[in-house]
């Protein structure tokens, strides 16, 4: 293979280790639940995903449909993507907000409520 084509996987590695380690970080701050999944990072309750970690190394945080457009509007965000399709009811967290671990576990905290408020699968 390509010496080229190494590196840069090499370094695509290294930084989506960087962005476990700050997913892991913001769930450590939630003490309700736990990570779960190896390859696919996630936090799951009541039989309801409500938070993952993508493999481009993005966060995306499930929210009831009443609070989801509020919330893509205020972050100046989107609908979240995982291996090329849309999550319904996950918004994505920008990498801006990612400096305010606190302030985004406040929003985990809120996903969790919200899926233990739905019928348990």
């Amino acid at each position: 293979m390509d010496e080229a084509i190494q590196r840069v996987r090499r370094k695509t590695v290294v930084m989506w280790e960087e962005k476990l380690k700050v997913y892991d970080e913001l769930v450590a701050k939630c003490s309700r639940f736990k990570r779960k999944g190896k390859t696919v990072p996630y936090t799951s309750a009541n039989g309801y995903m409500f938070s993952l970690l993508n493999k481009e190394g993005e966060i995306g945080i499930r929210f009831s449909k009443e609070n989801q457009q509020d919330y893509i509007s205020e972050f100046n965000s989107s609908l979240f993507k995982s291996h090329n399709a849309i999550m319904k009811g996950y918004v994505l967290i920008p990498q801006t907000m990612l400096t305010d671990l606190d302030r985004v576990a406040l929003l985990l905290d809120e996903s969790f409520d919200y899926v233990m408020s739905l019928e348990p699968k």
